[in-house]
């Protein structure tokens, strides 16, 4: 019998335009190498996420402008936004028009490791269908000569990414979309699609299904076998699953949408052994870690997970897009860690290549903070009390595996000169000093009562050591 763990994690279902609770279990992978590299995963703490494809070109939502929902996140601009089809057209078109002549993926590698962050994902393909490498499965990809980047000795995109962050020492991650609304055999041409799923009755047309599945699992062995050591795959279009009771129903007219993700798995492992898999919101064997999306749980939770949030407000480049300011994403770094999870930090990159320079300077201010602070991060867990919230702010704990105790004060008030550890909430033992990390200040334990401490980080958490 499989070991599970039961859990509520929040999800996005479309068939209701509401989110909502979905109980799904976690199966604890069974693979040694596996268990392994996820244990390493979860010390890390800290990763980026990027978004970026030809609908950068646009300012729109990545490719959901395509999709024939009724929805906020498939709104559609521009001359063509009352004809879906014309707009299609002139969509794919974009291809003709895609030249990120700034792409320099080694001053995004170093920016993000200077930032603290411990692995990226990439996406090589979202549902568009578009890949940023160099498949020789479909000709839409940057490397197709239709693409006026192709020419360029960057035009393998996912390749160079890879290679420019393995080379800071950063774990590769690929972002895989499992839909693909390009390919014929999952939207068919003879019909206009109606909604996110297969436009066509699978159960009629099983050979056009088999060629879909077949599609999906060269593309992924492309990227498994050319595209050097791969530490994550990180596959989205949860949609894309067998359908069960429990398995949650996204569109207008959900389909069950078998892709033999077990034998592509076993596959993949064979070429990148200790593969972690994150088939996302699809319960069973294959999602080796959970992904809450641009939310926090508000405990900690017993297994692994990560919240996948943007730096600003849209997972793609959007035009003068609102950064989250640099306290607001540290105190989420600071949340998610004491809830035992990794933070996901999504950055878009825009049509000519490069990040907004807010995202360099976010990333500069992390880093500073990082170099202060990470002993309170890395390789930590959480600790009772967990969170214990005050006038002044939020307190947020965590340990190491040399039982060294971290309080971590999140402040409301900017202004705030003062802080209150409430030290009787915790369970001390023999703990008796209380350091300020980045500073000299030293502080004795008192037991009985609160411990006044001098803040001074202005806005941003602020973290002590309590030791022996």
């Amino acid at each position: 019998m499989s070991k599970h763990i039961t859990f509520i994690l929040g999800l996005f279902l479309c068939a209701n335009i509401q989110a909502q609770e979905h109980e799904q279990k976690y199966f604890p992978p069974s693979d040694p190498l596996v268990q392994e590299k996820l244990e390493t995963w979860q010390d890390f703490k800290f990763g980026l996420l990027m978004h970026w494809g030809t609908y950068s070109q646009m300012g729109v939502v990545e490719s959901w402008s395509i999709c024939p929902e009724d929805e906020d996140w498939c709104i559609r601009r521009g001359p063509y936004k009352n004809d879906y089809f014309g707009y299609v057209k002139n969509y794919e078109q974009l291809q003709t028009t895609f030249n990120p002549v700034q792409f320099q993926p080694e001053k995004w590698a170093k920016a993000a490791k200077n930032a603290g962050m411990k692995y990226m994902v990439f996406t090589t393909k979202h549902h568009d269908g578009f890949c940023m490498f160099d498949s020789k499965y479909t000709d839409y990809t940057v490397a197709n000569k239709k693409c006026p980047y192709s020419t360029n000795p960057n035009a393998n995109i996912a390749l160079k990414v890879f290679d420019a962050f393995r080379q800071e020492g950063l774990w590769t991650g690929a972002y895989f979309s499992k839909p693909d609304w390009s390919n014929d055999d999952y939207w068919d041409p003879t019909f206009p699609p109606y909604d996110r799923n297969p436009n066509y009755d699978l159960t009629k047309k099983p050979k056009k299904w088999d060629a879909f599945v077949q599609f999906t699992h060269h593309q992924i062995m492309e990227l498994m076998k050319d595209y050097g050591k791969i530490d994550l795959l990180w596959l989205d279009g949860g949609w894309v699953q067998p359908m069960t009771a429990t398995s949650p129903r996204w569109g207008y007219k959900p389909v069950n949408q078998d892709i033999k993700m077990d034998s592509l798995v076993m596959e993949a492992r064979k070429l990148q052994p200790g593969l972690i898999v994150v088939d996302r919101a699809v319960e069973g064997a294959n999602q080796n870690y959970l992904t809450p999306e641009q939310q926090i749980p508000t405990k900690p939770l017993p297994y692994p997970w990560e919240s996948c949030m943007t730096m600003a407000n849209s997972w793609s480049y959007v035009p003068n897009d609102q950064y989250k300011s640099t306290a607001k994403i540290l105190e989420n770094l600071c949340l998610i860690v004491s809830r035992g999870g990794n933070y996901l930090l999504n950055i878009a990159p825009n049509a000519q290549g490069d990040w907004d320079p807010i995202a360099y300077q976010r990333l500069e201010e992390i880093g500073a903070w990082m170099n202060i602070n990470g002993t309170a991060i890395y390789g930590t867990h959480p600790i009772a009390p967990y969170e214990v919230k005050t006038e002044q702010g939020t307190w947020v704990f965590t340990e190491n595996d040399l039982k060294e105790l971290f309080a971590v004060f999140i402040p409301i008030d900017f202004e705030v000169m003062f802080v209150e550890l409430p030290v009787n909430q915790l369970n001390l033992s023999d703990k008796k000093n209380i350091t300020t990390l980045g500073s000299t200040a030293h502080y004795k334990v008192k037991k009985s009562s609160t411990n006044v401490l001098s803040y001074d980080r202005k806005g941003l958490p602020q973290v002590w050591k309590i030791s022996k």
